[in-house]
């Protein structure tokens, strides 16, 4: 009669430790800016694979389009109500920040990846005003002495990834800029046209084609990322002036390397969102076990890419982009 009792209550003791472990399975949400970009389906593989593998359970959304602040406003309280205790987001603009204060006031952590906003515990994210500073170092050493004649593909106004990188690739081609925590565009002389693509192919074609007609001399494009760069070569070819100017750009995601070794992009800042996104839920997970915020900035790296390596500008050739592209590897 003992014995059964004991073997009763042991199997009482593991049914409820299961179900305690089943039940304290950390719940983490993602929020990304859309579902559509390479950039944030990335990151989302990341979250997911890094979720599987610690035994957390992560939910995802995204906004309809960059600068959805209401999705994803609207996606932070879905997912506090399915018991997210850590949210991981890239913010889309400051309208952000109410709900952010609202939800970590009710024990939530948030965790900004990518784009940085006022009140993240922390920041996972690519030296934004380095990559610029790369790229812009490699345009000037491009155009090997000729007069800079630039047109900015740029995100939109007051976004700080885009300020950051707009900056940074002036100053690193050494041209009258703003510093890194400014989010307002510097506009030396040099820069003659500028358009906002929102990071899409279709945008930056339109608006490197509405720059052609203001100045037809242009020779150097700089854009927010690699979308924005491929719809200038577009536009770019379609006058016949591809080969008459260069291309910089950010991200470093798969299709933009292949488009550097193609000679659509002359050189690209390489970030990696699979890094940002496993670091993040890996931060969830342990405060779903201490309770501790992570605090801080922590930089993900940032490698510039280029087919052909200009003197005095460190970079790396078209496979080692491949073989790294977005934390592949």
């Amino acid at each position: 009669m003992k014995k059964s009792t004991t073997l009763a209550l042991t199997a009482l003791a593991l049914a409820a430790s299961a179900a305690s472990t089943f039940a304290a399975e950390p719940v983490i949400g993602l929020i990304t800016k859309t579902d559509s970009n390479p950039f944030f389906v990335k990151m989302k593989e990341g979250a997911e694979a890094e979720a599987k593998k610690m035994g957390a359970k992560l939910i995802s959304a995204a906004g309809k389009q960059d600068g959805d602040t209401a999705g994803q406003i609207t996606a932070m309280e879905n997912m506090v109500a399915a018991g997210a205790k850590t949210i991981l987001i890239t913010s889309s603009g400051d309208a952000i920040i109410p709900m952010v204060k609202k939800i970590q006031a009710q024990g939530v952590q948030v965790i900004a990846l990518d784009s940085p906003f006022e009140g993240a515990d922390a920041l996972f994210a690519t030296d934004n005003f380095k990559a610029g500073v790369l790229i812009g170092q490699y345009a000037k050493a491009a155009l090997n002495g000729k007069k800079p004649v630039i047109a900015t593909l740029d995100l939109f106004p007051g976004h700080p990834v885009g300020a950051q990188r707009h900056n940074g690739f002036l100053q690193g081609y050494g041209l009258k800029s703003l510093d890194a925590k400014s989010n307002e565009l510097a506009m030396p002389a040099e820069v003659v046209c500028a358009a906002d693509s929102f990071g899409d192919a279709a945008k930056g074609q339109t608006g490197m084609e509405n720059c052609l007609q203001k100045n037809p001399a242009i020779n150097v494009v700089y854009t927010i990322n690699e979308p924005a760069a491929a719809g200038a070569f577009k536009a770019l070819k379609a006058a016949g002036k591809e080969k008459d100017v260069v291309i910089v750009s950010v991200d470093g995601g798969c299709a933009g390397i292949k488009d550097v070794g193609a000679g659509v992009i002359g050189a690209t800042s390489q970030q990696y969102p699979l890094k940002m996104a496993s670091m993040g839920v890996a931060a969830g997970v342990q405060y779903a076990k201490d309770g501790k915020r992570q605090k801080g900035y922590t930089d993900t790296g940032v490698t510039l890419i280029a087919a052909k390596a200009m003197k005095g500008v460190d970079s790396k050739d078209v496979k080692t982009g491949t073989d790294l592209c977005w934390g592949n590897k």
